[in-house]
Parts: C-alpha cells; structure tokens; sequence
C-alpha cells in the first residue's frame, strides 16, 4: 500500500476512534495534504487546501482541532460529538480564545469527558473556539462556576 493512502487511512481511523464513528472520512476527505516532522517522519498536520484542520499530537497521538477542523465537523457530521453551546454573552470573548466557564454553558453533548477535544459554538451553531473539555458534559450543564473548557484558540485569532 502507497504511504499516503496508509496515512489517510491512519488519520481517519484515529480521527473515527476520538471524534465518531464515520467522522474520519467527513473531516478528511481524499484531497487532504499530509504534513510529517521534518525531525522523526511522523505524521503532524493535516491540511485542506491551505486551511489546517488538525494537529497530531506526539504526547498522545490524538489531534488538536483548528477552527477549521472544528467548523468542518459541526457543518458536515449529521449528529456531532463533543460540542459545547455558550450563552450569546460570553460569545465574543470566547471567540477572542478566553476559556468558557460553566455559568456561560447553556447545553453541551452529554458523552463529553474530561481531556477530551471539543468545538465551541453558540445557538445558531457557528464556530466559536477550539478547545479542552475540563470537566464532563453533564456537569458543564450543572456547574454554575469554574472553567468547562480550557479554549485553545478562539474563531477570531485564527488568521
């Protein structure tokens, strides 16, 4: 088998057992670039055109989602997983990539743990950061105070 089949097929396969069944194939069509590390060979971003969708990660061998990667998710799976719905209020901020507390959670997708990826949006599910799920899903809902997601980069720093 060519490498770059055997890499497509390895980011979807990782993307599938992290995002979703089938999500693999959604987030990575065929026409995506593979970038590796100059340094070890392994694969590092994933790219669309010229926008990046994700980074492999070497600490844990999952990705990191780009705003892109994010928006590609929520337009393109027909249920998402591991998205978080704030209030209109904290919207800006977040999308500025400022954390998103439990008070600002209005609903939030229940199978969320601890660690795991998931994309911000608001209620008319526009893209509003990427980030790191600090607490589960349910208890974002529960919670009135402390940090839900440690947001990594907000829609309006990406450039």
């Amino acid at each position: 088998m060519p490498d770059g089949v055997g890499d497509l097929q390895k980011i979807r396969s990782i993307a599938n057992y992290q995002l979703g069944k089938g999500v693999g194939e959604l987030l990575f069509p065929d026409n995506v670039r593979i970038v590796h590390s100059r340094s070890t060979g392994r694969i590092r971003y994933v790219y669309l055109d010229k926008d990046r969708l994700a980074t492999l990660r070497p600490t844990d061998g999952l990705f990191s989602l780009s705003i892109a990667g994010g928006k590609r998710l929520m337009e393109h799976a027909e249920s998402p997983r591991l998205w978080v719905m704030i209030q209109e209020e904290a919207a800006q901020f977040v999308a500025q990539g400022r954390s998103v507390f439990a008070k600002h959670v209005v609903d939030a997708d229940e199978e969320i743990r601890p660690q795991e990826e998931v994309t911000v949006i608001d209620k008319t599910r526009t893209v509003l950061a990427v980030g790191r799920a600090l607490l589960t899903g349910a208890e974002m809902k529960a919670f009135k105070r402390g940090v839900a997601v440690r947001v990594r980069r907000g829609a309006d720093e990406e450039s």
